[in-house]
C-alpha cells in the first residue's frame, strides 16, 4: 500500500512539471535575497566598524598632543621642579614629544642637573627649543641643550658662556685663560701623533676651588655631548674659554640639530629622524601634531616667587622687625603673627638658594645693632654701626655673578635706608615721650594745685583732680584756701597754702 502511495506521488509530480519547476526558481529567489541582504548588511557593518576606527583614531591623536614647556627665566628650584614634573606629566599622558622653550640667562647647578637628570631618564622624547627670536640659552642653559635629544634654535638666538661661578665672594678674580702650547721651554708646540686638529685651550684658575669646578663642568659637558654625538671640542670651549655661538653658528658647528621659526617648523623639521632612548631607537612622527602648553601650577608660581633673592630678604626684613615689635609691645598679636609667617617664609627661601652664611650673621647682626640703638644712648654709634653690617651682608648674601642670584644695590641701599627711618621715628618717638610731664603716680601729685574742703582735726580735706586727699601743713588751713603739693606720706599729702581764695568749682 506505501508503494502504491508512493508511485502516485510520483505520476503526479511528473503530471504537472511546471508547478515543479515553479517552487524550484522561487526557492533560488528567495535565497538570492537572503545572500544580498546578508552582504548588505556585511557592507554596513565594514562602514561602521571603519568608521568607528577612524574616529578612535582621531580621539587617540587629540588626546596625544606634543607637550610644550616654557623656561623663561633664570634656572633655579622653581624652573626645575616645573620642568621635572612636566616632563612626567608628558610620560604618564603618552605624549609623543616634550618641548621645552628655552630663554635663560644660566642659574643654579644643582637645579641645573636636576633638570638634566630628568631629560636623561625621560621615557619621552625631549626637545629643547632656544626661542623665541633673540633668546638665549647661556650657562646652564648651554648644559640643558646639550642633554636634549633634540637641540633646536630659533634664528638670532645665541647659546654657550658655559663657565661655572663659585658662589662665595662677589668679583673674585680669576686668570684669563691660556692656551696650552704643549710644548717645551720655547714655546713650540710638539706633534702628537694621536690627536688630529687644535687641542683646546685650557684654564688657569685662580685657586683649587675653581680649577676642581671648571673640570667637572668640562667633563660633564663633555660626557653630554658624546651621548647625543655633538660637538664635544666646542663643548668645552664653552666651559673653559665662555665662548657662545650663534644660531647659525651652532648648526655649522654640529652643536645643535636645527633651525626652526617656530614650534610648527621644528615639528616638520624634526618628522622622521631617529632618536636613542634607553636602549632602543625611536622614530618620530611629528609633523602637524598638536600642541599643549603645560603652564605652571599655584605650587610652581609661588616657589618661583619664594625663591627670588631680593623677596627673601625683604620677607626676612618684614619678619624681624615684625617679632622685634610684637617682644617690645606685647599685646597686639598681628605683628607678632606676620612676623613669625614671614620669617618661617624667609627661612624656607633660603634654604633653596646658595647662601653665603658670612652674609647673612652680618645682616642679622646690623638690624640687631639698629634694634639697639632706640634703647642704647649711644649717639648713633650701634646705628652707624648697624648701617654697614647690613649693607655689607647684602652684598655678600648672594653671589652677584649667578644670573638671577645678585641683589640689586638699590634694594639693599633701599631696605638699610628704610632700618635707618625706623630707628629715628622709634628714637624720636621716645624722646619726645620722656620730655612729656608725667600724669599719673605720686611724681605727678607733686605741685599739683588743690582747694580745702574742710578741716578734720590737725589737718584738713582737700580736693585734687576731682579727689578728696586728706592733707596736713605746717600752716593753717581754711576751708577755701588755695593750696600745692609740696610731698606725700602714704596716703596723706603735705601741702602749703598759696596766696587768693578759690572756690571748690575752680578745681578739676
Amino acid at each position: 500500500m506505501a508503494r502504491i502511495d508512493s508511485f502516485l506521488n510520483a505520476l503526479s509530480s511528473w503530471s504537472h512539471p511546471n508547478e515543479r519547476f515553479a517552487r524550484t526558481s522561487e526557492a533560488h529567489q528567495h535565497e538570492a535575497r537572503v545572500k544580498a541582504s546578508h552582504a548588505c548588511l556585511s557592507k554596513v557593518w565594514l562602514r561602521l566598524l571603519a568608521v568607528l576606527l577612524i574616529g578612535f583614531a582621531s580621539l587617540e591623536t587629540r588626546a596625544t598632543p606634543v607637550t610644550v614647556l616654557q623656561v623663561k627665566d633664570a634656572i633655579g628650584p622653581a624652573s626645575a621642579d616645573y620642568v621635572i614634573r612636566g616632563i612626567a606629566k608628558a610620560a604618564d599622558a603618552g605624549a609623543p614629544l616634550v618641548v621645552i622653550q628655552l630663554d635663560t640667562p644660566g642659574g643654579l647647578d644643582i637645579s641645573m642637573r636636576q633638570i638634566i637628570q630628568a631629560i636623561l631618564a625621560s621615557r619621552v622624547p625631549v626637545a629643547v627649543f632656544v626661542s623665541p627670536e633673540g633668546a638665549r640659552a647661556a650657562s646652564a642653559g648651554t648644559y640643558i641643550l646639550y642633554a636634549s635629544h633634540i637641540a633646536a634654535m630659533a634664528p638670532a638666538t645665541t647659546l654657550g658662556a658655559a663657565t661655572p661661578v663659585a658662589i662665595g665672594l662677589p668679583g673674585a678674580e680669576r686668570k684669563p685663560p691660556v692656551q696650552d702650547k704643549g710644548g717645551g721651554p720655547d714655546g713650540s708646540s710638539k706633534d702628537d701623533p694621536d690627536q688630529a686638529g687644535p687641542r683646546p685651550a685650557s684654564t688657569a684658575p685662580a685657586d683649587v676651588v675653581a680649577a676642581k669646578q671648571v673640570h667637572d663642568a668640562a667633563a660633564f659637558i663633555r660626557g653630554l655631548a658624546q651621548q647625543r654625538g655633538r660637538n664635544a671640542e666646542w663643548a668645552e670651549r664653552a666651559v673653559r674659554e665662555a665662548v657662545s655661538l650663534t644660531a647659525t653658528e651652532a648648526l655649522r658647528e654640529k652643536v645643535v640639530d636645527v633651525i626652526a621659526e617656530d614650534v610648527d617648523d621644528l615639528l616638520a623639521q624634526i618628522d622622521g629622524r631617529r632618536v636613542h632612548i634607553h636602549g632602543a631607537d625611536i622614530t618620530l612622527s611629528t609633523r602637524g601634531l598638536a600642541q599643549q602648553a603645560m603652564l605652571p601650577d599655584w605650587r610652581q608660581r609661588l616657589l618661583s616667587v619664594l625663591a627670588n633673592p631680593s623677596f627673601a630678604l625683604i620677607l626676612m626684613m618684614i619678619g624681624i622687625y615684625g617679632l622685634m615689635f610684637e617682644f617690645s609691645s606685647p599685646g597686639f598679636g598681628l605683628p607678632g603673627t606676620v612676623g613669625a609667617i614671614c620669617l618661617l617664609l624667609a627661612m624656607f627661601a633660603l634654604q633653596l638658594l646658595p647662601v653665603n652664611y658670612a652674609g647673612l650673621a652680618l645682616i642679622i647682626l646690623g638690624l640687631a645693632l639698629l634694634a639697639a640703638e632706640v634703647v642704647t644712648p649711644t649717639l648713633g654709634v650701634l646705628g652707624a654701626g648697624g648701617v654697614v653690617a647690613f649693607v655689607a651682608g647684602g652684598l655678600l648674601l648672594f653671589d652677584r655673578d649667578v644670573p638671577g642670584l645678585g641683589l640689586p644695590l638699590t634694594l639693599i641701599f633701599g631696605l638699610a635706608a628704610s632700618s635707618v627711618a625706623v630707628v629715628l621715628f622709634a628714637g624720636g618717638m621716645a624722646l619726645r615721650a620722656r620730655r612729656r610731664p608725667i600724669v599719673s603716680g605720686c611724681e605727678e601729685m607733686k605741685g599739683a594745685e588743690g582747694v580745702v574742703l574742710e578741716r578734720a582735726g590737725s589737718g584738713a580735706w582737700i580736693q585734687i583732680h576731682g579727689e578728696r586727699w586728706r592733707a596736713t601743713s605746717t600752716d593753717p588751713l581754711q576751708p577755701g584756701q588755695r593750696v600745692r603739693v609740696v610731698g606725700l606720706q602714704g596716703l596723706t599729702l603735705e601741702v602749703r597754702t598759696e596766696t587768693g581764695p578759690i572756690t571748690p568749682g575752680d578745681t578739676a
